[in-house]
């Protein structure tokens, strides 16, 4: 494990009890709405196998459970206290003989070529260490014609809204996530990540160059968040 990784999953484990909590705080419950959004994009595939990377306390996958009928979904994340979080929620949501929870790496996916319909990421791509690797493990993961979605905070396209935006990083999150969320630091380091992190063309061409074709991005509440779609 690199230093990255190890720092990441610090200050995951640090927040991973007031996680889901605080995400609703600090997007103001947009949040519910983009992941909906990035489901949606499976529109039509039931009984199929989905892969959550990054998966933390299983939100996207609780949805595809709820959503996919039939599917069934592994939810992979590196921090085990994330984990814990999200095989809480699933058994209270009647959904864990669909959903099973591994710990692991983005960037070294433990399945075998080909076995995916579709895979899933959901804030979670940015914490990682080379994003075009973990792109890339995608890619091999999923049978062909199978589909990525990456869920991803970005950059707002106009100036002013970009400027506020960039405020509200800088300066609002840290305080709201340390109040709630339990830690300054963290929630510091996540607001360095967003802004340090490729915006939607650099990251389609990511996508691209890890071997997706027909990718395209939508971006959602003023380009705050985009969702990018690849097909393999």
């Amino acid at each position: 494990m690199n230093s990255k990784q190890k720092y990441v999953q610090s200050a995951f484990s640090k927040i991973a009890k007031r996680y889901d909590l605080t995400n609703s705080l600090l997007s103001f419950g947009l949040h519910h709405f983009w992941k909906d959004f990035t489901v949606s994009q499976f529109r039509g595939i039931s009984y199929g196998k989905f892969l959550d990377v990054c998966s933390g306390t299983g939100d996207l996958a609780i949805r595809m459970a709820k959503n996919l009928n039939g599917s069934k979904i592994k939810a992979l994340d590196f921090c085990s206290k994330m984990i814990e979080f999200g095989k809480t929620k699933t058994t209270k949501s009647g959904l864990d003989k669909k959903i099973e929870f591994i710990q692991g790496d983005a960037e070294n996916l433990p399945f075998k070529n080909n076995c995916f319909d579709g895979v899933t990421v959901g804030f979670g791509i940015r914490n990682v260490e080379h994003i075009s690797k973990a792109f890339s493990e995608m890619h091999r993961v999923l049978k062909p014609q199978g589909k990525a979605v990456c869920l991803e905070f970005s950059n707002p396209p106009f100036f002013l809204f970009r400027f506020i935006y960039l405020f509200y990083l800088s300066y609002v999150l840290p305080i709201i996530g340390g109040l709630f969320g339990g830690d300054f630091d963290s929630y510091k380091y996540l607001s360095n990540s967003i802004k340090e992190f490729p915006n939607q063309e650099r990251l389609k061409k990511i996508m691209e160059d890890a071997g997706f074709k027909d990718v395209k991005y939508y971006n959602l509440t003023f380009g705050i968040v985009a969702v990018h779609v690849g097909v393999k």
